[in-house]
């Protein structure tokens, strides 16, 4: 018996070491072959069996491990112990868990993007801002309180200004990763231009000759870069409208460029093949017109221009890039004495407006670029002499030491500031206190016609002058008039027999603003010939005595028979009669008080005009009547009396 139980213990040791050593438990039978017990000693019973804690519990000749099923001793006829394990009761099936919800996944950060911060209205051709796309931009909390770096590309449309800015955004974007990496290359490196397979995109660019952009885009990301000294700017890059497209006219071209070289620090004027005198002509328009909606000028208005020539094919001449650029716009720009007054007026407007100005020569990027519908911005198609110049030109405008802060009569300005600027501008160009800008075409030919009103003006003048001028004695109205209408007439016809530009429909308003004005001198011709009148210039003081003679007769019979409250009141219109006819005489002698003279003088024309005049004129008729009357009798009277003396006599 002790042998047995004995045997039964070892072997139940020797199995649940093997399966300990074997990961676990498993549903399997196994057989071990019967080991030879030794004696125990006499007494071996009375010893307690020790079982090590982390042995399986026995629970009715059952070993349980953990939770799994319980694993049941079988004696064999060998002696042999084998495992067996017993299936698990079945257990209750639970409700299954609702499964929770998932939870919503975050929104994915908006990728960088051109955003439209100037509407372009094609019905009315106005301009309106989107603050809240542009407040977006530069209210963002890391940059509102940086001074702010704006680099704006302008010039006629379908030139590559958005091209251009694709580039920019590569330097950029390589140079903000540079310094988050904090690695050791340099600003200047080349790498920033992309691989040859990377096809361009930001600024939304395309080839074709219809117009891409409208309005003025700035770039959602603002770029911080830290300078040499430490300090941090806010880079901000801006693509504007194309000038000179088929939809817009000279004031939306000039509004366009003028706000955006008042709001940018680096404006880059983007030409093709060469400056034209039609170029620096529209230059200073633009400028001008960007100048008059500044309130306060402090010497020079704008900061940096440089001039982009885009195709040059003329390195022969002046090399590609800075130094060639500059070296040829000094030449453009001279003022020489043998210059037109004109064209030195150009040149000197330009030099006057800009504090820093350059030029940059950029050879054509090649025949795949200008000819390719399917051009995409890969380096592998566009000329390497191209890629090479435009590895110098954009360090040289946003390389952190070649950055222009943004200043504004001497102050520096920040991205918060930059909002309320570009408010208050767009007001003053929504608004009509500005001039229009008009093409030249319609300006020379407002010029032209203006100028032949001029002229007919002043034959009519001069004529008049000399009929009833200051020297002319008084001329009769009726005669006044004939003559009027005659210079009148020969006025318009020297303005239409003058060659004009702009065509019969154009100059056909300035005829009748020519006949108006002609009118109004007529006028002042009339009030001119009636102050040589001897009776008008004497209206307002015979008025007055009139009236305070009646007023005196008025007052004396209605105080005579008892009308006391009538004659008080007479009596004080004659005093009133009286103190205005000395105000009138004061102020004519001494030339003060000129308005108390008109007030006084409009008083009596006016009692003279609806009183005493059709009093007078109906009292002349009367007395002219009579005088008629009296004189026909005397006519026909006078022969009866002679007969009658005669027969006498006879």
């Amino acid at each position: 018996m002790e042998k047995s139980v004995c045997a039964q213990r070892h072997a139940g040791e020797f199995k649940l070491d093997k399966m300990a050593e074997e990961s676990g438990l498993r549903n399997r039978s196994r057989s071990s072959k019967s080991r030879k017990s030794r004696r125990l000693d006499q007494g071996v019973e009375d010893v307690p069996m020790l079982i090590p804690p982390q042995m399986p519990k026995l629970v009715n000749n059952k070993i349980h491990l953990g939770g799994g099923a319980p694993l049941a001793f079988i004696d064999d006829e060998e002696g042999v112990i084998l495992l067996k394990e017993e299936p698990a009761p079945p257990e209750e099936q639970k409700p299954e868990p609702e499964p929770e919800p998932e939870p919503e996944p975050e929104p994915e950060p908006e990728k960088a993007r051109p955003i439209q911060v100037v509407l372009a209205n094609e019905d009315d051709h106005g301009f309106e801002l989107d603050e809240a796309a542009l407040e977006s931009i530069l209210m963002q909390e890391h940059v509102r309180d940086l001074n702010v770096v704006v680099l704006s590309v302008a010039g006629a449309f379908r030139k590559g200004k958005s091209f251009l800015l694709d580039f920019m955004l590569r330097y950029m974007y390589n140079q903000a990763a540079t310094s988050n990496k904090q690695s050791k290359m340099k600003w200047s490196s080349n790498a920033w231009i992309g691989g040859n397979d990377e096809p361009l995109t930001g600024f939304t660019w395309r080839g074709g000759c219809e117009r891409e952009t409208t309005g003025i885009q700035v770039w959602s990301d603002v770029f911080v870069v830290e300078k040499k000294d430490g300090s941090k700017v806010a880079v901000l890059l801006v693509d504007t409208q194309g000038a000179f497209d088929s939809q817009s006219t000279i004031k939306d071209c000039a509004t366009v460029f003028a706000l955006s070289t008042m709001t940018s620090s680096v404006q880059v004027y983007n030409l093709s093949q060469n400056i034209q005198e039609d170029d620096l002509q529209h230059l200073q328009l633009f400028t001008e017109y960007g100048r008059l909606a500044l309130e306060q000028i402090y010497e020079k208005p704008f900061q940096k221009l440089l001039f982009l020539i885009r195709d040059w094919c003329y390195p022969y001449e002046h090399d590609y890039g800075l130094e060639g650029g500059n070296r040829f716009l000094e030449r453009r720009l001279q003022v020489k004495q043998n210059q037109h007054e004109e064209l030195q007026n150009v040149r000197k407007h330009i030099h006057a407006c800009f504090s820093s100005i350059g030029c940059f020569l950029l050879p054509h990027p090649g025949l795949r670029v200008a000819t390719n519908p399917h051009f995409d911005g890969r380096l592998k198609d566009i000329n390497e002499e191209f890629q090479r110049e435009l590895q110098e030109l954009v360090p040289l405008l946003l390389a952190p030491e070649n950055l222009v802060e943004k200043e504004i009569n001497g102050d520096k300005v920040t991205c918060r500031d930059l909002l309320e600027y570009f408010k208050a501008y767009i007001k003053i160009y929504q608004g009509e206190e500005l001039p229009h800008p008009k093409s030249m075409l319609q300006a020379t030919a407002e010029a032209n016609n203006l100028t032949a009103v001029a002229g007919a003006k002043d034959t009519y003048s001069k004529g008049m002058e000399q009929i009833c001028g200051g020297t002319k004695p008084y001329l009769a109205p009726a005669d006044l008039q004939r003559y009027h209408e005659q210079l009148r007439e020969a006025s318009i016809k020297q303005f239409r027999g003058v060659k004009k530009m702009g065509g019969t429909e154009f100059s056909h308003r300035y005829q009748d603003q020519l006949e108006g004005e002609l009118d109004e001198l007529y006028a002042n011709f009339i009030k001119h010939n009636d102050s040589k009148n001897i009776f008008y210039a004497a209206r307002t003081p015979a008025t007055l005595f009139a009236v305070m003679f009646v007023t005196y007769i008025i007052a004396t019979v209605t105080g005579f028979i008892g009308l006391s409250v009538i004659a008080m009141l007479a009596n004080l219109v004659m005093g009133v009669s009286l103190l205005s006819l000395c105000a009138w005489a004061y102020v004519r002698y001494s030339g003060e008080y000129r308005e108390v003279a008109e007030v006084i003088d409009l008083t009596a024309e006016a009692l003279w005009e609806q009183v005493l005049k059709p009093l007078t004129e109906q009292y002349m008729e009367d007395n002219i009547r009579q005088t008629v009357v009296n004189s026909i009798r005397a006519s026909l009277t006078e022969p009866v009396a002679s007969q009658s003396s005669r027969l006498k006599s006879n």
